[in-house]
């Protein structure tokens, strides 16, 4: 059987140490770092992770509050609710819980963030740095992937990784930090061969892909699309889909884009779904309101 990579456990190792860090920030005379966290309508599953996000941020000692907005609001309203927080000299963070109304632009909703302030990393100033192998602030999901490999000591160094799912926000950056080079970009870089692929990726194709590969990330939100035959004996499966799916017996349970039961049989180290990727994206949101507070505290003393 496959060596369980309990995103949950590692996840709270992460926030301990945040929450030490912090604590020293603090008793060193600096303001706690603070979140600010925008909801816009009545989505059930959005508030119940910006509740778990503050939480979290509470636990580790930042400053969190939650901004709500009814459907109604418009674009603008919130483009100019955003600026307001920019321009705030109190709050290090912002993060806008998606998926917004459907009359909003979500890009140019996520542009009006402050790039320093970006917590999610989804400012095009941040990919663009991202992509370059420069110091920036990373989507947090693709952190959590990242780091997951780094803390359980997966090998990537010159072998060959599969990415399934191309959004901008999870398969390209987790793609674009496996390839890099890790003496150019921050210690990020895994120096891994990646092949992406995506929804028009022939079935026949993906499974040769994932058969050759060391390492298999899959973030589809596609339930049981990564089955045992596609993949290879003592590989590695990260698995960053989860979907609500309800059961003959009209019992809803959340899964992932891997059959983890076979898979787990095959592959040498998977994540389980829930409590793998999950997890560790909220402790990485964390870690990014820390370095944004860092990050605009050096700005600061520049200016000074």
């Amino acid at each position: 059987m496959a060596q369980i990579l309990d995103g949950k456990k590692l996840a709270k190792e992460i926030k301990d140490e945040l929450k030490i860090a912090i604590h020293q920030w603090v008793q060193g005379g600096l303001r706690a770092p603070s979140l600010r966290c925008i909801i816009v309508g009545e989505d059930p599953a959005s508030h119940t992770y910006v509740k778990n996000k503050i939480q979290a941020a509470i636990d580790v000692g930042i400053a969190a509050e939650t901004i709500k907005y009814n459907a109604n609001l418009t674009e603008k309203e919130l483009i100019a609710a955003i600026d307001a927080l920019n321009k705030d000299s109190e709050v290090d963070g912002i993060l806008v819980q998606l998926p917004l109304p459907s009359v909003m632009d979500e890009r140019k909703v996520c542009n009006a963030v402050a790039p320093e302030k970006d917590v999610d990393g989804f400012h095009i100033i941040n990919v663009g740095q991202l992509a370059l192998d420069m110091p920036t602030l990373v989507p947090a999901t693709a952190l959590a992937v990242i780091e997951m490999l780094k803390r359980f000591k997966i090998e990537t160094f010159g072998r060959n990784a599969v990415v399934v799912g191309r959004s901008k926000n999870v398969g390209m950056p987790i793609a674009m930090m496996l390839h890099s080079d890790k003496s150019h970009s921050s210690g990020l870089g895994m120096d891994a061969t990646v092949t992406i692929c995506h929804r028009y990726t022939p079935k026949k194709e993906l499974d040769s892909y994932c058969r050759n590969a060391d390492i298999v990330i899959s973030a589809t939100g596609v339930p049981n699309l990564i089955q045992a035959n596609m993949v290879k004996p003592g590989a590695t499966v990260i698995d960053v889909g989860i979907t609500r799916i309800t059961n003959e017996q009209g019992k809803t349970k959340l899964v992932g884009d891997v059959d983890y039961d076979e898979v787990s049989k095959i592959a040498g180290a998977i994540t389980p779904v829930p409590g793998g990727v999950g997890p560790m994206t909220v402790a990485m949101l964390m870690r990014n309101t820390f370095q944004a507070a860092k990050m605009l505290r050096d700005k600061e003393s520049l200016l000074q």
